[in-house]
């Protein structure tokens, strides 16, 4: 573990490379608040890298779990998840057992791993395939410290850290821990009265294995943080395992049913579409105002603002009823006053929210922290595209407000210096120094290399805010406020042309990284420049620069775009921010591209990531990968803290197949449009079933023909009308 005295200031939020085990095979299933990371047997060792356990709302409940045969580890024989990514399934078997006469391989071990959030279950089913009847001692061992996830990150604790008290019972172990913040926290681990005897952390079982026969272990663990209770009335019994599973079945059954149906002639991209929903499933915590899409298990599993919006933006055309709930709680969210120690400002959207003790005593500021640049314009732009898409006004009247507030956040706090631009300079003692979506220390730079002088006016943030005073404008004309409406667009008319003034390099051919305190350059090719595609505040014939140098060889790297050319002082294939490829990043650079009838350049994107994602575990996206050139017959290169599941990294495919399809739903107009719409090589026909128009559903599948698209429509709306151009 790193010390947060041996770190630069700048690097304390900075997730070490010690905290994961790159190095070890591991199995990671999530719901909502609570995550596992096992190994592949399905345990828990508390000696090995720190990130192993079992998390609740960011605080590990569990960082022992181990499961052993008379006192020996049982032998793996497969290990992997579910494709509805909610049960681990482990096999394993005896090694062998000369004590007890039992030979390696006669005894099946299946384990069954899931949960729902604050809760674990387990089943344990066992099958001799012996010569005989035999009898064994299966154990299960337990214990729990309570660590904070900015501890296992690498941030070393100045405070004395309470003791865990441990109790049992005939049928339960319990695990307590008061915090600083004077919540009780508990794990409970409850099993069936009289199935096994309990010794401290460890519940043994003595089992009579009959020859062609199975035994049935099925416990139970709630993990109570003091605030939220999880546990059903009566909590002694353990319910039956099978109830549980289809109760579960139908919870997926519903949150699947926001999404529309995508299906293609290659399996293997729909495994990618599968395994993308399922993972967004699991990230979907239910709140007060609907479902919000949690950012990526292990680090950032919690509420947060640019992570939730950006997903939205990817998944609005074929979800649009989880963005109607993204915004309200974006609205609920949103500062009301002033407080440098959260960088809070009126009108400003949510960076972070955390419930750990850490969080809650202080020790770090993001209990509700507000350190972000970026979230507000991409609010109001996320509002408005969801408006355009449903003709949704009543939705909007009732947050306009919150709008307008949001609003006058960019004027009277965005510009700190009041030149036209957004920029940032961190408030909080404690906060994020960086605080675009590249908020690593050392991620905006000079083109000599040195870091960037506050405050800092990054180029894709500009763009940002000339989108969502464009989307704003046409939700105030439709709001009957057309005197508001030529205010902004005005508004963003006069920064479009000053920001290709100022931000435009030639010699660069791109977009400048951003503009320091003193107005100089970051003369840096990054991929921020790509995304100001997305937002619409390139210039046409600059854009097409733009679209050169993103696929050129020292941006591209076969899989996806750098975040940082090759060429530049800070490069580093294996950094965060400087070199590294991002999906999500490559989704909204995708989209702009296509936005500039750039379509082939996009599909070189969704190209490289559909080929990256054959290497990658279970096909699923990770929140970056290495920026190394691609390698014959070699996967990408992994980043070693990688958040995955990460709900924008998992969001990338829907952006770029509606991006490469042209699909515009106009829900204003009642108009569904398809643009010149292409298809990628890997794939010859493409069915798209339940797309929502208003009320209604539609239905298409496209048929590629070389270079160009046919489409047949097989069900929509009577009242819509679909325009196609070749």
């Amino acid at each position: 573990m790193i010390a947060a005295k041996e770190l630069n200031t700048n690097e304390k939020y900075h997730v070490g490379s010690e905290s994961f085990n790159i190095d070890e095979r591991t199995q990671v299933i999530n719901h909502i608040d609570t995550f596992c990371i096992f190994d592949r047997l399905g345990n828990i060792h508390p000696k090995r890298k720190n990130s192993n356990g079992i998390f609740y709302k960011d605080t590990r409940y569990l960082n022992k779990l181990e499961l052993e045969i008379n006192k020996k580890r049982p032998l793996l024989l497969s290990s992997s998840i579910k494709s509805d990514n909610e049960v681990l399934s482990v096999d394993l078997t005896n090694p062998d057992l000369p004590d007890c006469n039992i030979k390696e391989n006669s005894i099946h071990i299946e384990r069954r791993q899931f949960i729902r959030n604050g809760v674990y279950h387990e089943a344990i089913h066992l099958t001799n395939f012996g010569e005989q009847d035999c009898e064994i001692q299966l154990s299960i061992s337990f214990d729990a410290d309570f660590c904070d996830i900015f501890q296992i990150r690498g941030m070393q604790r100045h405070v004395n850290v309470p003791e865990v008290k441990q109790l049992s019972t005939s049928n339960k172990i319990l695990f307590q821990y008061t915090g600083l913040d004077d919540l009780k926290r508990t794990t409970e681990i409850v099993f069936e009265h009289g199935e096994c005897s309990i010794n401290k952390g460890t519940a043994q079982f003595c089992l009579q294995l009959e020859k062609n026969k199975s035994n049935d272990i099925h416990y139970i663990i709630y993990f109570d943080d003091g605030v939220s209770q999880h546990k059903p009335p009566s909590h002694d019994k353990v319910p039956p395992f099978a109830n549980i599973e289809d109760r579960i079945q139908e919870t997926l059954k519903e949150t699947k049913g926001l999404f529309s149906s995508i299906s293609s002639d290659n399996e293997n991209f729909n495994g990618w579409i599968e395994r993308s929903i399922t993972d967004l499933q699991s990230l979907l915590a239910k709140t007060d105002y609907g479902y919000y899409p949690y950012a990526g298990v292990p680090w950032y599993n919690t509420a947060f603002g640019r992570d939730a919006i950006i997903t939205s933006m990817e998944v609005l055309w074929m979800a649009p009823a989880l963005i109607k709930d993204v915004l309200h709680f974006l609205v609920a969210t949103q500062a009301q006053e002033e407080k440098a120690e959260k960088d809070a400002e009126p009108g400003k959207i949510i960076h972070e929210m955390r419930d750990s003790e850490m969080a809650n005593t202080g020790e770090v500021p993001f209990k509700q922290y507000y350190g972000t640049i970026d979230a507000t314009p991409l609010f109001l732009m996320l509002a408005g595209m969801y408006y355009k898409q449903t003709g949704d006004a009543e939705t909007i009247r009732n947050i306009w407000s919150s709008i307008k507030e949001a609003v006058d956040w960019i004027d009277h706090y965005g510009d700190i210096d009041g030149d036209g631009f957004v920029e940032y300079q961190h408030k909080s003692e404690n906060g994020l120094t960086n605080q675009g979506w590249k908020d690593s220390y050392d991620s905006i730079m000079y083109a000599n290399g040195d870091l960037c002088k506050p405050p800092i006016a990054l180029c894709e943030v500009q763009g940002y805010v000339y989108a969502a005073k464009k989307y704003t404008a046409v939700m105030a004309h439709a709001l009957g406020e057309p005197e508001y409406a030529r205010k902004l667009e005005n508004s963003a008319e006069t920064l479009f042309k000053n920001f290709n003034d100022k931000f435009w390099d030639e010699e660069l051919g791109a977009y400048v990284l951003a503009l320091d305190g003193d107005k100089n350059p970051c003369k840096v090719l990054a991929s921020n420049s790509g995304q100001c595609l997305f937002t619409g505040i390139a210039e046409e014939g600059r854009a097409r620069k733009v679209a050169k140098q993103m696929l050129s060889e020292k941006m591209f790297s076969g899989w996806g775009v750098r975040t940082l050319s090759s060429e530049e002082v800070r490069y580093n294939p294996m950094s965060y921010h400087n070199g590294s490829v991002w999906p999500h990043d490559n989704a909204l650079i995708g989209s702009g591209l296509a936005k500039y009838h750039c379509t082939d350049e996009a599909l070189q994107i969704l190209n490289g990531l559909f080929h990256a994602s054959l290497f990658i575990d279970l096909q699923r996206m990770p929140e970056l990968f290495c920026g190394f050139e691609r390698r014959r017959k070699e996967g990408p290169t992994a980043y070693p803290v990688a958040c995955s599941p990460q709900a924008w990294a998992v969001g990338t495919v829907f952006m770029l197949l509606q991006a490469c399809l042209q699909l515009e739903i106009d829900g204003v107009n009642k108009r569904l449009l398809f643009n010149k719409s292409k298809l990628p090589p890997f794939m010859q026909q493409l069915r798209i079933n339940n797309l929502k128009l208003g009320e209604y559903n539609c239905s298409f599948i496209a048929y590629r023909h070389g270079d160009d698209v046919s489409l047949h429509i097989t069900e929509k709306p009577s009242d819509w009308t679909i325009l196609i151009t070749q």
